[in-house]
Order: structure tokens, then sequence, then C-alpha cells
């Protein structure tokens, strides 16, 4: 049956889930900035099918995998993604306990068999460590190692380290047709040829860098889809292509935009109240619920137990005569739950991925709830230590009432931090306070841009450092000085006329009379109260007219509310001068470093005394860390506090790490040069989020939110049985391929339609 030109509808919302391939397209051009400027009613949406999801599938559902099912249209009824017109032929092959490439979780593979393919998607990952024990106790050195470390504090030589690793398919994400019948699964996990007895396949993973194998997950998937699956994601199958989304196929362009649909899912699974999340995989509470209530194996008389294990992990069997030195045990989860009678079957397939994050998410719940901080009753420090070797590796300290105490779920790799060689004792004075970084030295930075200078008007621009803003003055461009100077004298009192953009000052603030004041060929305005909005790094632009004695101070304000790092600023800034003056202990009020904790010593001497790059990253060399907060070699307890609160920040991803090069006179370099030694670097990226759009949505009367004209890309809608696409609808998917790129994708495929570009919205 023909049909006519699709006429989407202009508002309304769907009873039942929404469907990617429904009527209105799930993802949209917002989802592509990021989860902070999505309207609330396209994050409901979503929200709802991702719940779905998640109560469909047997495994917990990573945010790659979320992405997955919201972006390839995984198909709730039962066929997954056997409905979607992915090309199969596109999937890289990977082969049991061979080498294979780096393959992050929602990879979807081909799992050699020697016959028939395996079609699966990678939905859990963890290291595969050989050394962990019977019941789960693994080597210190092992918790946290980098990959392809060889030994407790030896990682491994070369840039290209290689770590073994579990990977759990699901073979039957692409439905029925596609899976293999239990008795052939069963004869493949048996052989443990292509699959071992769980229906895993373990590999030897080569990284091409040490930066590549410390990325974070979505990151690493951004690198699979846009290298390894690039024909995948950008296939005109999709329901809507990433392509229309970002409005191209320029890679820095589709790089941002994954990345902003990756952030938009996760925001939206871990602000669902029917979900729970352990790092990016996302759980029901009713599954976790059921969980608990069960009273079988794996159940939740074996949490209880296993949690009571890990606790008791490192008390001493015996109290021992004097004082004694800590017993530190490290506990991998996975190899654990081995040990528990029964649970061999439910380990097997996804069903090793659901009881590993539910046997984490109870020990964090026990852990929040009946510990202080970590703490327990009996002496024990119990602590994340490990997010990714042998399902989770967590740390029991006993006795752990003298450890320093953080966030005891932030996984903070001491045991491999435990056997790095120490920093040898410093001289006997070890009581050493840290010292008050100068700034440092950059040239041009802040030095300021002349805008205009003419016989009307001088427009100057400038950021506001920290030396001003706790001074109270403002440096002026040397032919205003100048010719200030000649018309006014030494010194001078004129008007200063105070514009934040976007925002009323009182009285006070907006017109201030200040004083002139020159010296030679410099000159500044001293004696400003500056608003309270005001902090180093936001731009300002100083205009006068020639012949008057009024100046005007003005802001300019940004398109949307953005955080940078721990600022919040809705106005123009620059990103160098936030990075070197916004730092912890700075502030309008002075500089000082006293009283600060590891965590902000340690970010105010990578961004005081790192690196500096044009968009505001600062790198330092890691080993000469403890040096430049004290000034000297500190004590090694005070060293070892510094290692902690850096891996600590590391494993937040507030730090990340990078490798460059020392020259023969010790000078760090990034990135780094050839024949030079290479250094490990830690470097400070101020990550940039909007939090808010300026002006936003409107509300109605009552209450109710009116979304404003929104642009719907072109996409796929699935046709009803029957129904056949209009000759308008097959023309313009033709052309929708064409901006694509695709030679090969002219037809629409059988069952679908497309919904070409549209303003939707009251």
């Amino acid at each position: 049956m023909g049909g006519d030109p699709y006429v989407p509808p202009d508002g309304g919302e769907e009873a039942g889930v929404p469907d990617p391939y429904g009527d209105r397209a799930l993802l949209t051009a917002a989802m592509a900035k990021g989860y902070d400027a999505v309207p609330a009613q396209e994050r409901d949406r979503l929200r709802r099918y991702l719940e779905a999801v998640v109560a469909a599938r047997p495994a917990p559902v990573h945010t790659t995998v979320a992405f997955n099912a919201v972006y390839f249209g995984y198909d709730l009824g039962g066929d997954g993604y056997g409905g979607s017109p992915l090309r199969l032929d596109d999937f890289p092959v990977i082969t049991f306990g061979e080498r294979a490439p780096a393959l992050p979780v929602g990879a979807m593979v081909c799992v050699a068999t020697g016959s028939d393919p395996l079609y699966a998607e990678v939905v859990y990952r963890e290291g595969a460590h050989p050394e962990a024990g019977d019941l789960g106790d693994v080597p210190a050195w092992v918790s946290g190692a980098p990959a392809g470390a060889e030994g407790p504090g030896r990682p491994r030589d070369g840039a290209a380290p290689r770590r073994r690793e579990l990977l759990v398919p699901d073979l039957h994400a692409f439905g029925p047709a596609l899976a293999l019948p239990p008795a052939r699964l069963h004869r493949l996990r048996t052989r443990g040829r292509w699959l071992n007895e769980d229906g895993h396949v373990v590999v030897d993973v080569h990284y091409p860098s040490p930066e590549a194998a410390g990325c974070d997950d979505e990151t690493a998937y951004a690198d699979h889809l846009l290298t390894t699956a690039r024909e995948q994601l950008l296939s005109p199958f999709v329901p809507v292509s990433l392509a229309s989304l970002v409005g191209g196929t320029r890679d820095d362009d589709l790089r941002a935009g994954l990345l902003g649909v990756l952030d938009t899912v996760r925001g939206v699974l871990g602000s669902s109240a029917a979900l729970r999340v352990w790092g990016h995989y996302a759980v029901s509470r009713a599954s976790l619920a059921d969980s608990w209530r069960h009273t079988g194996p794996l159940g939740g008389d074996d949490l209880r137990s296993l949690a009571a294990a890990v606790e008791r992990a490192a008390t001493p069997g015996k109290r021992r005569y004097g004082l004694t030195a800590p017993n530190i045990m490290y506990t991998a989860i996975g190899p654990r739950l081995r040990a528990f009678p029964g649970a061999a079957e439910l380990l097997r397939g996804v069903g090793y991925a659901s009881a590993v994050c539910r046997a984490n998410l109870a020990l964090a719940d026990i852990v929040r709830g009946e510990s202080e901080r970590g703490l327990f009753p009996n002496g024990s420090r119990v602590t994340l230590d490990d997010a990714f070797e042998g399902g989770g590796v967590w740390r029991t300290r006993h006795p752990g009432a003298t450890e320093p105490s953080g966030d005891p779920l932030d996984p903070a790799g001491r045991g491999w931090i435990s056997t790095l060689p120490a920093p040898p004792e410093p001289e006997p004075e070890t009581d050493l306070e840290p010292v008050d970084l100068p700034l440092a030295d950059d040239a041009s930075l802040g030095t300021g841009d002349l805008l205009r200078d003419d016989d009307r008007e001088t427009v100057w621009r400038a950021p506001l450092r920290l030396a001003q803003l706790i001074g109270g003055w403002f440096p002026l461009p040397p032919r205003m000085a100048r010719d200030l100077h000649r018309s006014l004298g030494r010194r001078h009192t004129v008007r200063l006329e105070v514009d934040h953009d976007g925002e009323t000052l009182d009285e006070k603030r907006a017109t201030q009379h200040v004083t002139a004041d020159f010296d030679g060929a410099a000159g500044r305005l001293t004696g400003i109260a500056w608003p309270g909005g005001f902090h180093p790094g936001i731009m300002l632009d100083l205009r006068w007219l020639r012949g008057g004695t009024s100046i005007r101070l003005a802001t300019t304000r940004l398109e949307q509310q953005v955080r940078v790092g721990d600022r919040e600023t809705g106005h123009c800034y620059d990103p160098r001068v936030l990075t070197r003056e916004d730092v912890p202990g700075s502030d309008r009020h002075g500089d000082s470093a006293a009283g600060l904790g590891p965590r902000q010593l340690v970010m105010r001497t990578v961004r005081r005394c790192g690196l500096l790059t044009l968009d505001g990253h600062a790198l330092m060399d890691r080993s000469v860390l403890p040096s430049a907060v004290y000034g000297r070699r500190p004590a090694r307890s005070q060293a070892a506090a510094l290692e902690w609160a850096v891996a600590d920040l590391l494993a937040e991803r507030v730090l990340e790490p990078a490798v460059g090069s020392r020259d023969a006179w010790g000078q760090p370099h990034f990135p780094a040069r050839e024949r030079e030694p290479a250094i490990p670097l830690v470097g400070y990226r101020p990550a940039r989020r909007v939090i808010r759009t300026w002006g936003g949505t409107d509300t109605e009367p009552g209450g109710a939110e009116r979304l404003a004209a929104q642009l719907v890309s072109g996409h796929l809608r699935r046709l009803r049985p029957g129904c056949s696409p209009s000759d308008a609808q097959r023309a313009a998917f033709r052309e929708h391929c064409r901006r694509l790129g695709k030679a090969d994708g002219w037809e629409l495929p059988h069952g679908y339609t497309f919904v070409t570009e549209h303003i939707r919205g009251h």
C-alpha cells in the first residue's frame, strides 16, 4: 500500500514506551551538547525508554550499551538489534585466548567459533589477572596497577602495554534468529576453545599507548566508534544519524557530539528513580530488591556473608602482644563469588556481570550505612581500591583508624602505590608547611588586547588577575595611560561605570569614584570595589571616550552558564588565567596554602606550577610534585598523603595521566620530544560543562512547561504492517544518504520510512 509523505505530529506524548524508530526520534540535537543542555521533556522520553531497556536486558546496562540501544534501535519486543538494519560484516572479529585490539564495553563483535559466526555485544569487561586466589585474595601490587605492570612497583617498559581482560558478550543481543541453539552453545563452552566454560571471552589486549589504556570507558568507546566502527556509526539505517545531530561529518564535530550524547545518556541513567548505578553500569532497583530477598545462591544471605568476609579479611586471628604493623588484604569480587556453593551456574553468560554489580552495590550500601567513611566498629577500614580488576578489588586494613579518611568508594589504587619506591627521607626537619607558590611566569598570560584605538575612543580587553582582585586595581593600556596622564596629572579621581552583563549591581558597585594613578608610561585604576561575581580570569572590556573623565568597565555574557572545574560562570573568561589563579586557597581575600588538605595542595600545585596550554590545561612532572608543594623534599608520610591524593583525583578524572619528556637541563616538555627520556606527567584538564541555558524554557500559567520551536533531525521510522513509504520519502532518504557520503545506502530498508527534517513546537 502506498503512503503519503509523512506529516509529523506537532505535540503530545505517546502513551507507551518510546521507540527509537517511532514517530518521534529519541535522540535530538540538544542531546549532542550534553545532559545539561537537554530540555526536561526530552530527558523524560529518553529516560522512559532506557528504564525499559534496563528492565528487559538480562545484564547490567553500561552507558555505552544504553547508547547503542537508542542509537542503533534496540527492540524491546524480543528481537534486540535483530530488527535493526545493522551490517554484521562491519563487526570486528575476536578469538578466545589470542591477541586482540582494545574492545570497550558496547563494541559489537563477531566471536570466532570455527564454524558459524557468533554475533554479540560486549556488555561487561574487567581485568583478568591470573594471580587472584580461590577466595578472591590478590597481591597488593595488582590492585590499581597500570596496564602492562609486570610486578610490584614495576610498570611495563615500552609504549604499547598489554593486559589480559575478560569480556562478557551478550550472545542473544541480536535476537533469536542470530543466536546459537542452546545445545551448540553448550558444546562451545565445554570445548573451551572459542569461549570459556562460562561463555566468556578472555583475550590479551594490546593498547597502542599508556594513554589509550588509561582512557575512561566513554572516551574509549568514542574512539572505537570513530575508527574501527566508523561505518557502523555513520550508517544511514540508524534511527537518527549523529551526522544529522551535529550538522556534518567533520571528525571534531562528530567526536564532540558523540561525547555529548554519551554524557546525556549517563545523566539520564543516573537521574532515574527506578535505577541504581555502579560506575557506568545501571541496574533496576526492583532486581536488586529481588536479589536481597532471594534465599538461594548469591541471594541476600550470600551478599551479607560476602560483606562480613571483606570486613573481617584483615582482622588478626589471635591477639598479639605489643604493637604490630597494620594488616592489609585485597579481595577481588569476581573470584570471591565463585567460592559460594551453587554459584557456578549463575555466573555463566551475562549472569556474571549481574552478580558482580549486585555484589559491589551491596558492599557499597553496607559501607555507607554501617561504617564511618569506611571505618567499621571492629576497627577495620574497608575501601574500594580498584574498580576494574577482577570485578572490583576491595581493600581491608586493620587497624584502620589511623589511616587518612577519604571517600571509601573512590578507587584509589593504594595497593599498587604501596609497592612503588618510597621517596628518600628528608633532613631532620620534617615538620614542613606548604609553601605559598608564586605564579608561574607564562609569557603573555593575561596581558590584554587592544580592540580599538582611534580619535574617538580606546577599547581594551584583558582578564582580571588574582592580584588585581585582591588589591582592588586594574591596569590601563599604555596609550590610554599616557593621554590621561597628560590631561589629568599624576593622580586624579575618575568615574568608573561597571556593567556586569546580565546582572544588576547596587549603586556603590555600578558607579564608583576611583583613582587613576600614573607612574611614567604605566597607569592603573586603584580603589576599585569589585562586584561579588568577579573572579580571576573573567574578561573585562575597558572603554574610554577621549577627552572625558569617565571609564566604562564591562563583562560579556556567555550564551550558556558553564561550570569550569570548580568555578561556575556565565561570562567570558580566559581559561589560562582561570587555571593558574582560581586555585584552592586563593580568592579575593588572599592567596595562601595554609590549612589546605592534600587534595587541595595537589590541585593548587599542578595548576600553579604546571606547563600551561592555550586552552587552560596544566601538566606537571609527577616526580617533583611533593617538593613543589613543600619547597623541599617532605617527610615520607607527607609524600604518601600527596600520592594518595593524586590517585584519588586520577580515579575521579579530575586529573589525568600523561607522558612528557625531560631535556638535558631538567626542564619538562609536553608533548614528549624525540630523543629525550620519557617522564610521567599529571595533568589538570578543566572540564567545561553547560549547567543551564539562558532563557531556558517558557512556563505557561499553572506551571506547565512550554517548549520553544525545535529543529527535529531527519530520522528513520518503523512502518506499521502493510504500509510502505511514499516516493517522496524514498527520494528524501536518498538525499540523506548523499549528505552522509554513503554511495551504498540509496534505498530505504524494508519496513521503514524516512521522516524529513522539520520544526516542531507550539
